[in-house]
């Protein structure tokens, strides 16, 4: 991708530096140094933007398709929560239930007990009544009947009233027995029922942490959207505004394309016609030797060459200072070391030799008016690490 984004503005630059009328002898001219290294510049840092765009974009679909998975868990989570609440819900009432029957039989139980009591209270007294009256006795009783048909009577009375209360004695048992046997059974139900709460409890438990643990994760991706969000805007600001700069930079570079046409075509000074000021030679020769300090000596002419070309061209200032402290033509002007080379004089006895040739109207580029390092499509003079065009 940024292969063909780079061969379009090549091949722009190409196209419109073919509609414009070529020089008989003079190299193409493209575009000044600057500016298409800040064309390139930019180029490559909004394909670089771009590409941590779409990486950011990727990251996002990621968080997001891990977050959607996360909340369709969260949604089946609560359902099971809400599925063992209804069960804790009615298993609470059955304990409720159960515990209120236990009570209700335990109430059942005391009562059969008391009428148990009562029951053998009774026949205890009825035996007291019987055989041992103060009056008389029960043998007494059956020795003063006036026959033996009231004897028989009396005797049949007496077996029959102790027979009803043995009977009624083991009623009352055998209620208490099945009473017992009811508390025990609804005991044990009651603690199945116990049991299966706290396996319902356990169960709540673990999916509540489940709940919270998916909660608290899509909270963690949420975030970590919302800072890829923000990212992804703040790359897509950047890329526009470096896509402005782009544009900016290609208006400026048919303008300079045109300068330079401009120049090629326009009024050209003789030598013989300048005037150089007290401290061109210095300023001149330290210019050179930021720009082409490591160049062999025939580069450092060419690089002179050009600050001269454009002295004597009508497009550019009319002296040395103006065309060298232009504004964005030598990068070593903006970035101060041209003023730090000033202060020590760093220049070399080969960059004043080649200042001072190139002050007396030697030129080994022609009429160049730019120079840059080489890139693809770019036609002109090659010397050293450098193309003059």
């Amino acid at each position: 991708m940024k292969f063909w984004k780079r061969a379009g503005i090549v091949l722009a630059v190409v196209l419109l530096v073919a509609e414009l009328e070529p020089v008989p002898g003079m190299p193409a001219v493209l575009a000044t140094t600057k500016t298409r290294e800040e064309i390139e510049r930019e180029q490559q840092e909004k394909d670089k933007l771009q590409n941590e765009l779409d990486k950011t974009q990727e990251n996002l679909d990621s968080l997001e398709g891990k977050r959607d998975s996360l909340e369709k868990e969260l949604t089946y989570l609560k359902s099971q929560m809400d599925a063992v609440v209804a069960n804790l819900e009615e298993l609470d009432g059955l304990i409720k239930d159960k515990e209120q029957e236990i009570t209700d039989t335990l109430a059942a139980l005391e009562e059969a007990k008391a009428t148990e009591a009562w029951q053998q209270e009774s026949m205890a007294i009825l035996v007291r009544c019987m055989y041992e009256r103060q009056e008389t006795s029960y043998l007494d009783a059956l020795l003063e009947a006036g026959s033996l048909g009231e004897l028989l009577n009396l005797a049949d009375r007496m077996e029959k009233v102790a027979a009803y209360d043995q009977k009624m004695l083991e009623a009352y048992k055998n209620n208490r027995i099945l009473i017992e046997e009811q508390e025990a059974r609804l005991e044990a139900e009651k603690e199945q029922l116990d049991g299966l709460i706290a396996q319902a409890q356990a169960e709540r438990d673990k999916v509540s942490a489940l709940i919270d643990q998916a909660s608290s994760s899509i909270s963690q991706y949420s975030s970590q959207i919302s800072d890829a969000e923000q990212k992804a805007l703040a790359y897509e600001a950047q890329i526009k505004k470096k896509e402005e700069n782009l544009e900016y930079l290609k208006k400026k570079l048919a303008e300079e394309i045109a300068l330079s046409q401009a120049a090629a075509n326009g009024v050209w000074r003789n030598i013989s016609e300048v005037t150089f000021s007290e401290g061109d030679r210095k300023l001149l020769a330290n210019l050179i030797y930021c720009e082409a300090g490591g160049e062999p000596y025939e580069g450092q002419v060419a690089v002179g060459s050009v600050v001269i070309n454009r002295v004597l061209s009508s497009q550019y200032p009319n002296t040395v200072v103006g065309v060298i402290y232009q504004k964005w033509q030598f990068s070593p002007v903006a970035s101060g070391r041209l003023d730090l080379a000033l202060a020590a004089d760093l220049a070399t006895e080969n960059c004043y030799r080649a200042a001072d040739e190139a002050m007396s109207g030697i030129t080994n580029v022609g009429n160049c008016v730019y120079f840059r390092t080489p890139i693809e499509g770019l036609s002109g003079i090659n010397i050293g690490g450098h193309v003059f065009y």
